[in-house]
């Protein structure tokens, strides 16, 4: 698997470089980190013998305002990033990460010295998720592959030696399943970070193309449905993996070019919980039968990119025949529109640390 994730990784980067459009403002960064686990379940304090380790490897793409969007957001960079994290301890094995990500820079471009901000969304190959037989105390991963997000501050400059750089900060790393197969804790990491930066073309200073569409924006109100969908499995582990079915509507109002708010509504369909209602009843007499549909209402926050937009929302259950996990819940999401109105979407809903879904979705967006 090792040598899987690297070729691809490879694959990507000789493809992108195969071009001299795509050569252009774009460089390598790599960075080691040494950090510690989050104790942020009572479940996971097995894990926290050692401090994890690993690097991160990515190649990155500047923009300079060609398209409105980027001067908007300070002109980022996007890319591909490969991380490798070795937990140093022997439950929980290693994992290697494959995300697109964004840097978003904090400080006038102008400056050599710059603060960014990373987020990288991927998926992750656990090399020692759990057994009943050989691997029963890894609660945190209960199969071999995973989603993953990651969070980095950082302090970068250029050039420094020829086209090498640095760059220095604090990175934080979450991997788990979703729920999609118990067990499913999951794993987060903080850690220290410090690495090099290389401009992988001659140094040039590249001109930032400032925007020319108006600063003031209105927008009438929108309507929004939504029907997500996916596959989990409930804490009893065994109990098999289900589907369910969200249908959301709710209305947005864009307050400006980048931010929208919203406020809305789900209904839920899970036949994890009609499992594990049963099993309730099953091992407690006196336990209190109920629905295995939820309701909820939710307000949100819609953060518009170019074609993508990053999604935001708490929410709490109105209708909740059966206690799980709590009222109280989050969605954290993408959306990629394909025009003004159809989108496609891909979201994590958890109760403040226990994530219970991950699903795909389809909506429309109209007046």
């Amino acid at each position: 698997m090792q040598r899987k994730l690297l070729l691809l990784f490879l694959f990507v980067n000789v493809c992108s470089f195969s071009q001299k459009k795509n050569v252009e403002n774009t460089f390598l960064q790599f960075d080691y980190f040494y950090g510690n686990i989050l104790k942020h379940n009572k479940n996971v304090g097995h894990f926290l013998t050692n401090h994890p380790t690993g690097f991160t490897l990515s190649w990155n793409k500047k923009t300079n305002g060609e398209k409105s969007w980027e001067s908007r957001y300070n002109y980022p960079d996007f890319g591909i990033s490969m991380t490798y994290q070795d937990y140093n301890n022997s439950i929980l094995g290693k994992l290697y990460s494959l995300y697109a990500h964004y840097n978003f820079y904090l400080l006038p471009r102008k400056n050599k010295d710059q603060i960014v901000l990373r987020t990288g969304w991927g998926i992750a190959y656990n090399t020692n998720p759990y057994d009943k037989i050989t691997n029963p105390k890894n609660v945190a991963f209960g199969t071999h592959l995973n989603s993953s997000t990651y969070f980095k501050l950082y302090y970068k400059r250029e050039n420094i030696i020829d086209k090498i750089g640095i760059n220095a900060g604090l990175t934080f790393i979450h991997a788990s399943n979703s729920s999609v197969k118990s067990p499913n804790t999951g794993v987060n990491i903080w850690a220290a970070t410090v690495g090099l930066n290389y401009n992988i073309e001659e140094n040039k200073e590249i001109t930032y193309t400032p925007s020319t569409e108006s600063k003031k924006y209105t927008e009438s109100i929108k309507y929004n449905i939504v029907f997500r969908f996916g596959a989990n499995e409930s804490d009893f582990i065994g109990s098999g993996v289900k589907p369910f079915f969200v249908l959301s509507a709710y209305a947005d109002k864009r307050i400006n070019r980048k931010s929208a708010l919203q406020f809305g509504a789900d209904y839920y369909v899970s036949y994890m919980m009609k499992d594990y209602i049963a099993i309730k009843k099953a091992v407690d007499s006196n336990y209190k039968d109920g629905d295995f549909k939820r309701a909820g209402i939710f307000v949100g926050h819609e953060l518009f990119l170019n074609k993508i937009s990053m999604i935001f929302q708490v929410g709490y259950y109105v209708y909740y025949p059966v206690e799980f996990e709590g009222r109280l819940y989050e969605r954290l999401g993408l959306k990629r529109y394909f025009n003004d109105k159809w989108f496609a979407s891909i979201s994590l809903k958890a109760h403040a640390a226990k994530a219970e879904t991950v699903a795909f979705g389809v909506g429309i967006r109209f007046n």
